[in-house]
């Protein structure tokens, strides 16, 4: 067996006290056998053998997806994920090499957070996703719908939703936010159903903060809370929350960079960039340094908005 075909099988067995050495393990694997990576490390002048923690780990910046294939190896994907390309500077492209990998880790991801996927119909409104053909996101949720329970599949705005959502079954509601937006000023309300937007106003709807978002969609479906997905197409992890607070599954982690040293990092509590690591990503990059702003608590963290003069991405991002 490969080095990350082994690798990608003890995923789902990392902790807390086994992610530093899988990460090290990522690293020097990626420093070997990802050319982009490896001669990123190489113009920073970095010497893998003083990688000793998490903070010593090179991260590779994002916009090195869009005019690079970042892979570990020589391999034929079997896909490649493009963004939503909301912006003129190109998308950015992932490729893939293993789908099911992608889909077992996501499954097990969500499924941590909402118990098992057959428990639930999944509403699935992602209409500008579903448009493009090439989004990690319609892929995942494909997959989901796959294990969820009879009446599971994508709906149109207006397309019985009605009666589906205020029916006693419980519902995983799965949504871009113009169209959850459009659909709560509609009257219609959610019964025994969890929200979860995924962001993204694709030039429909001025943006809004997520706390306005937020307020706004509770008021309509007549709900408690909202959850948000935070994923990227960069990355093959997700995180789930409530109000802008996030947690990985235990094979991801977020660290905090500072904004003006990006090779320092930020105590607890602390506003600056969020850098990722997601060991999903060995057949590509596990060490991504994002343009998005963040905030590290005890046990989660937070998205707090975007880079100045950075794209505005796709998937969840409100200014």
């Amino acid at each position: 067996m490969s080095f990350t075909e082994d690798f990608k099988q003890s995923i789902l067995k990392i902790n807390e006290e086994t992610f530093l050495d899988s990460s090290l393990q990522a690293f020097n694997f990626q420093y070997k056998n990802c050319g982009v990576y490896n001669r990123y490390c190489n113009y920073l002048n970095i010497n893998p053998d003083s990688i000793i923690n998490l903070e010593d780990i090179p991260f590779l910046p994002i916009q090195f997806f869009k005019n690079h294939a970042i892979k570990s190896g020589s391999w034929s994907e079997e896909k490649i994920f493009k963004s939503s390309g909301t912006t003129a500077t190109g998308r950015s492209q992932h490729f893939i090499k293993d789908l099911d990998h992608y889909h077992d880790t996501a499954k097990v991801a969500i499924e941590e957070i909402i118990g098992d996927l057959s428990e639930y119909q999944i509403i699935a409104i992602l209409p500008s996703y579903q448009e493009q053909g090439d989004s990690s996101l319609i892929s995942m949720v494909d997959h989901f719908i796959k294990y969820a329970s009879e009446g599971s599949g994508y709906y149109l705005r207006n397309n019985d939703l009605a009666s589906v959502l205020e029916s006693s079954r419980q519902k995983l509601v799965i949504g871009v936010s113009y169209a959850l937006l459009d659909i709560a000023s509609s009257g219609i309300k959610a019964k025994n159903a969890i929200i979860m937007e995924t962001g993204g106003m694709k030039g429909r709807r001025k943006e809004m903060t997520r706390e306005e978002l937020h307020n706004e969609l509770c008021d309509g479906f007549s709900v408690d809370e909202i959850w948000s997905e935070y994923g990227m197409t960069e990355l093959q992890s997700q995180s789930y929350g409530t109000s802008g607070k996030f947690k990985f599954p235990a094979w991801a982690k977020c660290l905090i960079r500072d904004i003006n040293d990006p090779f320092s990092y930020l105590s607890h509590s602390k506003t600056g960039g969020i850098n990722v690591i997601d060991l999903a990503n060995i057949d590509s990059c596990c060490f991504i340094e994002t343009k998005d702003l963040g905030r590290l608590n005890d046990d989660y963290f937070e998205v707090l908005g975007r880079f100045d003069n950075s794209d505005i991405r796709g998937c969840n991002l409100m200014i």
